[in-house]
């Protein structure tokens, strides 16, 4: 009676482990670190011999062998076993399903399975299916098969092996077992919806930076003489954030903000008279009034697309200098969001060392002298020292 008592309480006390840990997949979008332990314990808890999770491929409408796991830890390589729609264990869970012949999906144990067929002599087509079936199960060793549906989606199969003690399975284990493949369609089917949602919104930025591109582009297509200038002002932008990120609080969100604003630094240009821009002469006064509206323009251009509101700082305040004398406002220091400071950097840098009508373009290494020299009034000093290692 002890020993009875003993045996039902871990009995229970695995039962709620392996609840747990189910529960806790349908939270997660990665659940194979918790299928890996669901299948281990079994193993180990319940005592089979083996146990396995084919999981579907969607590409390939295939099912793969994801986790494995036998005796002494033994472990088949992920990818070793395959069944394709067409192997009949795959076609019976999906055709018992559809026509409902064993009450739905529930866990197909190999004896009683074999009881069925002898005593109820089903029609030819659905006798030849489940002696395939049952000669499938042989081949794996597999003494039971539980079907993880997520509606009319077979999702998955765990397959257990015989039990240690090679006795049969008690049907209370065979229901929580179909309890338990509930849950892990669950957790797979969230973690399908959570990819499916990532690659969705990955196509988004994917089409949103491109176009965002292409209008730099087009910007860079009116000044001659700055071809492939928005190109490099990322490129050294991005490379300053950067090295600027171990020092500092910088997310990927404000590297995502840094890249379209240093692609967009300047489409208010788009409005600029083109005669100005390819101008071979210095700039009067008046001209250069007009080419300095390029940053106001830029926000009136910008301002309507609200995926862009991090950006815009970087598009209006690159021309604003650390000592106040800059434009469009005068900001001072601090008051300059560090995304226009390091935009502001490296647009210099790149006007610097590339070709003008009116001037040579300096070298690399006289361009850094220029930056070291004016950090601290032109440029921010945090900038400069992260620009100076990376330019």
């Amino acid at each position: 009676m002890i020993v009875k008592r003993m045996r039902k309480k871990r009995v229970l006390n695995y039962k709620k482990e392996l609840e747990a840990a189910a529960k806790s997949m349908i939270l997660i979008h990665e659940p194979q670190i918790l299928i890996k332990m669901i299948v281990r314990m079994i193993v180990q808890k319940v005592g089979v011999r083996h146990a396995g999770i084919l999981l579907h491929n969607r590409d390939k409408d295939n099912y793969v062998l994801t986790v494995s796991r036998g005796e002494k830890g033994l472990k088949l390589p992920a990818g070793f076993l395959r069944m394709d729609a067409d192997n009949p264990l795959i076609r019976f869970f999906r055709e018992s399903y559809d026509k409902k012949l064993f009450g739905g999906p529930e866990a197909l144990e190999f004896l009683k399975l074999k009881g069925w067929l002898k005593d109820k002599k089903p029609g030819k087509e659905t006798a030849r299916l489940i002696e395939k079936v049952l000669y499938q199960m042989e081949i794996f060793e597999a003494e039971v098969c539980v079907p993880a549906f997520w509606r009319d989606d077979l999702l998955g199969i765990l397959l257990l092996g015989a039990k240690q003690n090679n006795g049969r399975f008690r049907q209370d284990e065979l229901d929580f077992f179909g309890a338990l493949a509930s849950d892990v369609a669950m957790a797979l089917r969230n973690a399908q919806l959570f990819r499916d949602l990532e690659d969705e919104l990955q196509k988004r930025r994917n089409l949103f930076i491109h176009t965002t591109i292409a209008l730099a582009a087009a910007v860079d297509a009116k000044d001659h003489y700055t071809h492939g200038h928005i190109s490099r002002v990322t490129n050294y932008s991005l490379a300053i954030g950067e090295k600027l990120k171990a020092g500092r609080d910088i997310d990927d969100n404000f590297m995502e903000n840094l890249h379209i604003a240093s692609l967009l630094h300047d489409i208010g240009k788009i409005g600029t008279p083109e005669k100005l821009l390819n101008k071979t002469s210095e700039l009067t006064i008046g001209e250069r009034k007009i080419i300095q509206r390029h940053v106001a323009d830029g926000v009136t251009i910008l301002q309507s697309i609200r995926e862009l509101d991090g950006a815009l700082a970087g598009v209006k305040y690159h021309h604003e200098r650390y000592n106040g004398k800059g434009y469009p406002e005068g900001l001072k220091g601090k008051q300059i969001p560090l995304l226009a400071s390091i935009i502001a950097v490296a647009d210099t840098f790149d006007a610097m060392t590339t070709d003008r009508p009116y001037r040579k373009a300096k070298t690399k290494e006289e361009a850094r002298l220029e930056l070291k020299r004016y950090s601290g009034s032109q440029f921010n000093p945090e900038v400069i020292k992260a620009a100076l290692e990376v330019l």
